[in-house]
C-alpha cells in the first residue's frame, strides 16, 4: 500500500529541537560564556523508517542532542555560525546514510556586569536588548549555506516618522500624519554567497548597527521617516552596499502603535505627552532585496 504513496523530500526530516547548553571558557580568573539554542534535522537517502518501520538507518534525536553537547566540549564556540557548519560537517562525515543537515542556533543575549566601568571577570547579566540566530544547510557533496540575522530588537524614535499620501477609500479614517512615533520589533535574516573569509561576528554586528542608524539618524538631528517601507529598504540597500558576500537580505518591520490618549473630556490638554501603547493590531510591513544578476558578456 505504501508504494501507492510519494513521500514529499522537501517537507521529510527529523532531529532535536531545545538543545540547550552554556559553554564556560576560562583563562584565569577571566570567564566567557555562550549560551546558545540548537535544533537539528537530518535527511536520510531513504524512506524505510517511514514505509516499513526498519529504524536501521535512523540517527536517534537523542544521539542529535548528546553529539551537540559533546562536539560543543572541543569547539571554540567563537561564533554561532561556525558551530552549525561544524554539527552540519560532523553528521554528513559520521553517516553515510545522512544526504542533508539543517543546523538551526539561537544564541542568548548575555554581557558581561560592569561596576564603575570596570568588566567582571566572571559575572554576566542577561540583557535581551536582541537574539542572535543561525541557520546552517548542507547537502551531501556541497559547501554549506549560511545564513544569519537577528530578532526581537524593539525601537522607538518619538519624532521625524510620518505617513501622508496614502490611497484612501470609504473605510479610511486614517487621519495623514507628518510628525509621530515609530516604533517596531525588528526581524532581520541574510544570507551569504559565500563564507569564504567572512567574520560571522563582524557582519552580524554591522548588520545591526546599519538597522540602528537607518532608523534613528545621526544623534543631533535625527533622520525623517515618510514611511516604514521606506526605512526597511534604505536598510537593506545599505546592508547589501556594505557586506559584499551578503547577497540577500529580508526583513519584517511591524508598525507597533502609540496612539494619543484623549484627555479632553478630563478638561486636560495633551499634546502627543501620554500615548497608549497598543501591540494588537499591528500593521505587518515586510521586503527581501537581492542582488541583480550580473550580466553575462
Amino acid at each position: 500500500m505504501a508504494s501507492l504513496f510519494f513521500i514529499d523530500p522537501s517537507f521529510t526530516g527529523y532531529g532535536k529541537s531545545g538543545v540547550r547548553l552554556l559553554k564556560i571558557k576560562r583563562s584565569g580568573k577571566y570567564h566567557e560564556i555562550k549560551q546558545v539554542e540548537v535544533a537539528t534535522e537530518l535527511k536520510l537517502d531513504n524512506y524505510r523508517d517511514y514505509n516499513y518501520g526498519n529504524n536501521s538507518s535512523v540517527v536517534p534525536t537523542d544521539t542529535q542532542k548528546n553529539t551537540v553537547y559533546a562536539l560543543a566540549k572541543d569547539h571554540p564556540l567563537n561564533n554561532i555560525e561556525e558551530f552549525a557548519v561544524h554539527i552540519c560537517n560532523h553528521f554528513l562525515t559520521t553517516h553515510k546514510q545522512v544526504v542533508h543537515v539543517t543546523v538551526n542556533i539561537d544564541e542568548s543575549p548575555w554581557k558581561r556586569i560592569q561596576q564603575k566601568g570596570v568588566d567582571h571577570a566572571h559575572a554576566f547579566v542577561l540583557t535581551p536588548e536582541v537574539t542572535r540566530f543561525c541557520s546552517v544547510t548542507q547537502a551531501r557533496g556541497e559547501d554549506p549555506k549560511v545564513s544569519s540575522g537577528l530578532k526581537e530588537m524593539q525601537i522607538l524614535k518619538t519624532t521625524q516618522s510620518g505617513f501622508t499620501g496614502f490611497c484612501k477609500d470609504k473605510y479610511t479614517i486614517l487621519p495623514e500624519a507628518t510628525d509621530r512615533p515609530f516604533s517596531t520589533k525588528v526581524y532581520c535574516q541574510y544570507k551569504f554567497d559565500t563564507t569564504k573569509g567572512v567574520d560571522f561576528s563582524s557582519c552580524w554586528n554591522l548588520v545591526k548597527n546599519t538597522i540602528l542608524e537607518e532608523f534613528a539618524g545621526p544623534p543631533d538631528t535625527g533622520v525623517y521617516s515618510p514611511s516604514v517601507q521606506n526605512t526597511l529598504y534604505k536598510t537593506e540597500a545599505k546592508i547589501l552596499s556594505s557586506i559584499p558576500q551578503i547577497g540577500y537580505v529580508e526583513m519584517v518591520m511591524p508598525n507597533i502603535h502609540y496612539f494619543t490618549v484623549n484627555m479632553a473630556p478630563f478638561g486636560i490638554a495633551n499634546k502627543d505627552e501620554v500615548l497608549m501603547a497598543t501591540d494588537k493590531p499591528a500593521g505587518i510591513i515586510k521586503a527581501a532585496l537581492s542582488r541583480k544578476p550580473v550580466a553575462k558578456l
